[in-house]
């Protein structure tokens, strides 16, 4: 009973207290006429009923090719309709919301282009099917599909190679700088003053000594092994920026890192807006940055909640915009320990794009996001 009192329209709502209104009126009054209206009220509204109640086997599916796109790119949403057993006169219509303002109603599958996108999370669905009556007086929705959401990634721009990370590490990767003291054997070498003795390789100098009838010693050289885990920190706090762009140039940089690193296969956490990604890499990392909106813990909160979800970071990247101060860089930056290194990126259109290193981390400026690559070039996150 309640499920059907929820599927009465307002309209319908007040043809039924008129009905029944001018029906008890009409009886009192003894005036037929009423009566008459009144029956015919309620006759319509229980026909009303009769269409929207009736049941039919209807089946919606809905498939979108792409759900991770760049602003202003295209995709398409195919949604299959599928009636089985008998079809009533008035077939049931299909509802499936597209984001906030937009909602496509149909009766039959159609493939739907999904286009002019800004950054954000785009919900798709769910499809609804919707029985009514031609009057409008009864409306009953059914639920058929799951939200589908679309991922509206901020601009980047490519970024060269990083190769930041720990040394000496099992699970880290090999690289080109010889080490005296590493995991991966590269070669050897023949001993100079201030090597370490117990990296004297015993047999090859006994070797060397029994051929050549000299007193050299080799020493072992390694190869560095690597282990990278980036935190990228985007501040969302509203008093950070006058102008909402610069947040934007500030995702957009954020995501441009994170991508990169996503190639170099390095394990990367987010905190972006007050919105913390798992630690992993691939292009489901990028997701929080679409679901980033301005608001949320100020900088040296963000810092703390990155230090909890990535203890064992070796690099991070602050982005925040002009508006605050060394000393509030400086708090957000001891959030973690000195052997991590440390880079602030400043967003200011107004300025001049420039490095500058101090004591405890490297201050960036960005002017615009088509600089990053080169201020970002020669190591700055190595």
């Amino acid at each position: 009973m309640g499920r059907l009192l929820e599927a009465v329209s307002p309209s319908g709502r007040l043809l039924a207290a008129v009905a029944a209104g001018t029906w008890v009126l009409g009886a009192v009054l003894g005036w037929d006429e009423f009566v008459l209206l009144g029956a015919t009220g309620v006759l319509l509204l229980a026909l009303a009923c009769g269409l929207t109640l009736g049941r039919g086997a209807v089946r919606v599916r809905v498939d979108v090719t792409k759900r991770r796109l760049q602003p202003d790119e295209s995709t398409r949403c195919t949604v299959e309709v599928e009636h089985h057993g008998r079809r009533s006169l008035f077939a049931p219509e299909v509802e499936l919301p597209i984001g906030k303002d937009r909602v496509e109603v149909f009766d039959r599958g159609r493939e739907i282009e999904i286009a002019g996108l800004k950054r954000g999370v785009i919900a798709v669905g769910p499809a609804t099917t919707v029985r009514g009556d031609p009057l409008g007086l009864v409306r009953r929705t059914v639920g058929m599909t799951e939200v589908v959401e679309l991922f509206v990634h901020p601009l980047t721009v490519p970024l060269a190679p990083l190769g930041t990370g720990l040394l000496r590490d099992l699970e880290g990767c090999t690289t080109n700088d010889v080490s005296m003291s590493d995991l991966a054997f590269h070669a050897l070498r023949e001993y100079a003053p201030g090597d370490d003795r117990r990296h004297i390789h015993w047999r090859s100098t006994a070797k060397l000594a029994a051929s050549t009838q000299d007193g050299r010693f080799l020493v072992r050289q390694y190869l560095d092994t690597r282990r990278a885990h980036i935190v990228v920190i985007v501040d969302g706090a509203e008093r950070s920026y006058s102008d909402p762009e610069v947040f934007e140039m500030a995702l957009s940089a954020g995501a441009s890192v994170v991508k990169r690193a996503a190639a170099d296969e390095i394990d990367t956490t987010v905190v972006a807006a007050g919105h913390v990604s798992g630690r992993g890499g691939g292009q489901h990392v990028l997701d929080v940055f679409a679901r980033a909106e301005l608001g949320g813990p100020g900088l040296a909160g963000a810092a703390t909640r990155a230090v909890a979800a990535a203890p064992d970071a070796t690099l991070v990247v602050i982005i925040t915009s002009a508006r605050h101060s060394y000393a509030d860089l400086r708090v957000a930056a001891s959030a973690f320990s000195p052997e991590v290194r440390k880079v602030v990126l400043r967003v200011d259109p107004a300025e001049h794009t420039r490095r500058a290193a101090s004591t405890s981390f490297t201050v960036l400026t960005l002017r615009q996001l088509g600089d990053l690559p080169g201020l970002l070039a020669g190591g700055t996150l190595q």
